[in-house]
Formats: structure tokens, C-alpha cells, sequence
């Protein structure tokens, strides 16, 4: 069985963190109205440098926006906001850890919305208890 199993392709991958965002509830989905959700395999470089990261696989995931906290009515108009989940460094994570790959998908694709929010650590912990 094992020699027929392949890594998640990144639109896999990407298909499986939508699938996961539709199970999460109503009211946070709502509130992610127009945040868009992209897999790639790695962060770029310009992405490594601003968060300072040491390797191309320290980032498993990266909110880029403007958070609903500091949203006004008044701004002019600006990119949407995205999360960006890295396909390879989310499979390194997987196989140095004993959690399935959803579970690491979903933990992800969760903070990293909360970082939309302005949620807290405990925030994001409720709504991925939730989700479960």
C-alpha cells in the first residue's frame, strides 16, 4: 500500500485546505468573506527576507493583508488579503511529526486566518477545537 502513495500535489493540497475551510464554522467563514486561500511549495524569497527565516522550510504558512482589526470604511482600495499555506515545509513538518496531514493543513489554514481576525493563540485554539 505504502509504495503506491504519493505527496499531494499542490492543487491537491490546495483542494484539501478549501475542503477543510468549508467544515470550519459558519461564523468564521462568514468573516472571511473575499480572503483568498493559495497553496505554493515554498515562500519566496522576498517572503524569507521580511520574516527573517533561516531556511525555506522554517514558514509552513503566511496571512498577507490588511487584518479586520485595522480595516476602516475609509481606505482606498488594496489587494485582498491571502493565506498562503507552503506545500513542502507543511509534508516536513508531516513526516518529523506523528499528526495526520489534515490535522496540519487545518491547524495552519486556522492561524493563519487568525491572523486576519487579530484572534489570539487561545482564539485559534477554540475554533480549530471546533472544527474537530
Amino acid at each position: 500500500m505504502w509504495t503506491e502513495l504519493k505527496a499531494p500535489s499542490l492543487a491537491e493540497m490546495e483542494a484539501t485546505a478549501h475542503d477543510i475551510f468549508e467544515r470550519l464554522p459558519a461564523e468564521f467563514r462568514t468573516l472571511c468573506e473575499g480572503v483568498i486561500i493559495r497553496v505554493d511549495d515554498f515562500p519566496s524569497e522576498d517572503v524569507l527576507d521580511e520574516m527573517e527565516c533561516e531556511s525555506e522550510f522554517d514558514l509552513l504558512g503566511l496571512f498577507q493583508g490588511v487584518g479586520l482589526p485595522q480595516q476602516s470604511f475609509g481606505d482606498v482600495a488594496r489587494l485582498p488579503n491571502m493565506v498562503w499555506l507552503y506545500r513542502r515545509p507543511i509534508l516536513d513538518y508531516w513526516a518529523e511529526h506523528d499528526e495526520s496531514l489534515g490535522h496540519i493543513v487545518r491547524h495552519v489554514l486556522i492561524h493563519e486566518i487568525g491572523h486576519h481576525f487579530g484572534l489570539s493563540d487561545d482564539d485559534m485554539a477554540a475554533i480549530e477545537a471546533q472544527a474537530e
